[in-house]
């Protein structure tokens, strides 16, 4: 299988030429966020996720439904938070979009709280896996008759349907058990974040081992941060420049403002700029100085078009088939990628007929 090579979408104020250095040209905006997406779609990318973050940037399901007009081959990874939406409204929601895009949406499940409240982690994942369940039944057409104990509810699919007829793969990530245990019985890409290649192996293989209980194979993704220059000194260096104006108050102030700060994924990286070189790297390639300035996906992969294209080559081997990839500024190194890496990997951009 050929991998699928996704870029990102800065809808969450997250762009920077320096990390914690605020620039009102790189603020999260329709036609911003929209050059990216089209940028993407240029230079090759088969999907672009657009995140979302209730007190960050613009809204995701708005955003994706203003710019899916402008396009005509890449899939929209687009974020939906379960605790802001009504699993009804979103499955017709989710519908209205896959039309939009021609059949080229998939979607990025978060467990989220709804904004003001907060659950205990298995209650928010319980609620989570509910919302999960529903939603994939109404977009195949199947009608929900349940007692809860989240959405009590009974209720027909809408009207409007999928183009296939059929629900868009979810994409869900979480290291905690609650999370694995969500991703095991409802996922189909299960979504990681950077680590050790002796890390990530060992979360392949209890998601795998997970899955196979349910009766299930799950398809795996690894979102992460790039840096590629023409040279491995080069691009070294600008990782170093990415982060040589950043505040140190001021960064703790980015990480600590998102509503996923405390989860166990966002510790894991924290564990890893601990246990890094003094430059930052925690193994060949993998540099963990962009988590300094933002929370979340805290790593990215250094190094020449070569370098960059054998370290996802290695995640292959591994099980991993999806890749969700950015870079700073998003636009520029989008850019970057699409004409150094790309031409090296096994890939080739997927395209929609009529």
């Amino acid at each position: 299988m050929k991998p699928e090579i996704s870029w990102f979408a800065a809808l969450c104020d997250d762009d920077y030429v320096r990390l914690g250095v605020p620039d009102p040209v790189l603020v999260s905006s329709f036609a911003h966020c929209a050059a990216i997406v089209r940028e993407a779609e240029r230079v090759g990318f088969d999907n672009i996720l657009c995140p979302s973050g209730y007190a960050l940037g613009i809204d995701s399901v708005a955003f994706a439904s203003a710019v899916a007009p402008l396009l005509k081959r890449i899939r929209l990874l687009v974020a939906v938070r379960c605790g802001e939406l009504w699993p009804p409204q979103l499955a017709r929601q989710l519908a209205t979009l896959d039309n939009l895009l021609q059949g080229r949406l998939t979607v990025n499940i978060i467990s989220s709280d709804l904004p003001g409240t907060a659950l205990e982690s298995e209650t928010r994942y319980g609620r989570t896996l509910e919302v999960m369940q529903i939603v994939r039944s109404l977009l195949e057409g199947e009608p929900v008759d349940q007692p809860g104990p989240y959405y009590p509810l009974r209720v027909d699919p809408p009207r409007i349907t999928t183009v296939s007829g059929r629900c868009p793969p979810f994409y869900f990530g979480g290291l905690s058990e609650p999370a694995r245990e969500v991703a095991a019985r409802a996922a189909d890409v299960y979504l990681m974040w950077p680590d050790t290649e002796t890390a990530v192996a060992r979360l392949l293989a209890d998601l795998s081992e997970r899955a196979s209980r349910y009766g299930r194979v799950l398809r795996f993704g690894y979102r992460s941060h790039v840096v590629v220059r023409e040279t491995e000194s080069k691009a070294r260096q600008a990782a170093r420049d990415l982060i040589s104006d950043l505040d140190v108050d001021v960064g703790a102030k980015i990480r600590g403002r998102s509503l996923d700060a405390s989860s166990q994924g966002v510790n894991r990286q924290a564990e890893l700029r601990d246990q890094a070189d003094d430059e930052g790297y925690v193994e060949p390639h993998l540099w963990t100085g962009v988590g300094r300035g933002r929370s979340g996906c805290g790593a990215a992969i250094v190094g020449d078009p070569e370098q960059v294209a054998a370290k996802l080559e290695r995640y292959r081997q591994m099980g991993i088939d999806a890749f969700i990839l950015s870079g700073y500024p998003h636009l520029d190194e989008c850019r970057r990628f699409g004409e150094l890496v790309l031409p090296l990997l096994d890939h080739a951009p997927m395209v929609v007929t009529d």
